[in-house]
């Protein structure tokens, strides 16, 4: 089983856990602070134990991209975050060319600090708009409003930055198609070359889950859909997974790296990774402390690790299926023995059920998923479930 392994990509995710207020709707390990509270040197020390400990575990593979996510990363300034990559840099750890993304929020977008992110080699930043529409950023609990959204857009314009994305949700409370297409009309306006556009879900262990807003029925999300969907395509946009949309070049490599069942060392408060020991062959997930306190304390040690899992046959099958199965142009079948050192085989029997139903379309070594199949996503992942493990009927065409 395991000598098909091949060691994939590796990516570093790095958790940066503080937030000048919670939103509503957030499931993340994220942690409301005041402005200027932020333990970032503290911080910043933990992490630098915490990667030190972790890259003999890369076999001397390097970064191939790096993701400093949150919370809201933006709150860190740009020297706190060089110390990361100086640090990376010293251990000859990042790949050139290695794609660097950082998020932020449109409340703390700064020029100077935006101009010093860009300095320090962060070349793709992404914003977190989730709304052009006033009331509906007050619905979402949003520290910005439009005007700070569209202000920060034209900083990272001006600061240097050619990649960049946007998050815009729709289905929204009280939304209406006709709002949900201005939003995207206006989102597109500000020149983002990626546009991570995606439907508002009430999750458990949110404020939402607990007095969920009205939102939108089901047919009225179908029609935003359908309208945003072909607005983009019309903006120069393709859509390359379930929610991304790019223009052409400019994919998000990092979360490819996911979707196609790559490498990823996750440091800091709460991250989760992914690493393939193709010696020994296994796959491992792992997850750090999520309270941020806690993490600080036991960064560098064993301890920091709450929990590792080795990746059964059965669960390399859905996991890899589970990521790949949201790109729209699919995967090879050789990457999916490369990825979990299984044979293509272990698949033949979700494919067959999958591709009766409509769900998958399979020719020439590559599965791709219908758009039939991209819009029921869990059904068509059932079939690649131990029979034991299936929860629901699936649909068929």
């Amino acid at each position: 089983m395991s000598t098909r392994l091949q060691p994939p990509p590796v990516s570093l995710y790095v958790h940066l856990p503080w937030c000048v207020r919670k939103c509503p709707y957030c499931d993340f390990n994220s942690h409301g602070i005041g402005p200027g509270a932020v333990p970032d040197r503290a911080y910043l020390d933990a992490l630098i134990r915490d990667v030190e400990q972790e890259l003999p575990q890369l076999h001397g593979r390097r970064f191939q991209t790096i993701f400093f996510g949150g919370g809201t990363p933006s709150l860190f300034p740009a020297g706190a975050i060089g110390r990361l990559l100086e640090v990376l840099a010293r251990h000859d750890a990042v790949a050139p060319g290695a794609e660097i993304t950082l998020e932020a929020n449109p409340g703390t977008a700064e020029a100077r600090r935006f101009a010093g992110y860009h300095g320090l080699g962060i070349n793709r930043l992404s914003l977190g708009m989730q709304s052009l529409d006033d009331a509906s950023l007050r619905s979402l609990g949003r520290i910005h409003d439009s005007a700070e959204a569209i202000r920060a857009a034209a900083i990272a314009h001006a600061a240097g930055f050619t990649r960049i994305n946007m998050d815009l949700m729709h289905g929204l409370p009280a939304q209406t198609p006709a709002a949900a297409m201005d939003d995207l009309r206006r989102l597109v306006a500000l020149r983002p070359t990626h546009v991570s556009w995606y439907e508002l879900t009430i999750e458990p262990n949110t404020a939402f889950y607990s007095a969920p807003p009205r939102l939108p029925d089901e047919d009225t999300i179908w029609d935003m859909r359908v309208l945003g969907q072909q607005q983009l395509r019309d903006a120069g946009f393709r859509q390359y997974e379930v929610s991304a949309w790019a223009a052409p070049g400019h994919e998000c490599r990092h979360n490819i790296n996911y979707w196609e069942f790559g490498d990823y060392l996750g440091i800091g408060a709460g991250a989760h990774g992914k690493l393939t020991d193709v010696e020994r062959g296994t796959i491992t997930r792992h997850a750090r402390h999520r309270l941020p306190e806690r993490y600080m304390k036991l960064a560098g040690t064993p301890a920091v690790v709450v929990r590792r899992q080795e990746l059964a046959a059965s669960d390399r099958v859905i996991e890899f299926m589970l990521n790949a199965c949201r790109l729209t142009e699919g995967f090879a079948l050789a990457l999916f023995t490369a990825r979990t050192g299984l044979d293509a085989e272990a698949l033949a029997p979700g494919l067959r059920q999958a591709a009766d139903r409509g769900l998958l379309a399979q020719g020439a070594g590559r599965v791709q998923p219908t758009e039939f199949g991209r819009c029921h996503l869990n059904d068509l992942l059932q079939w690649f479930l131990p029979e034991d493990r299936r929860v629901r009927a699936t649909v068929q065409r």
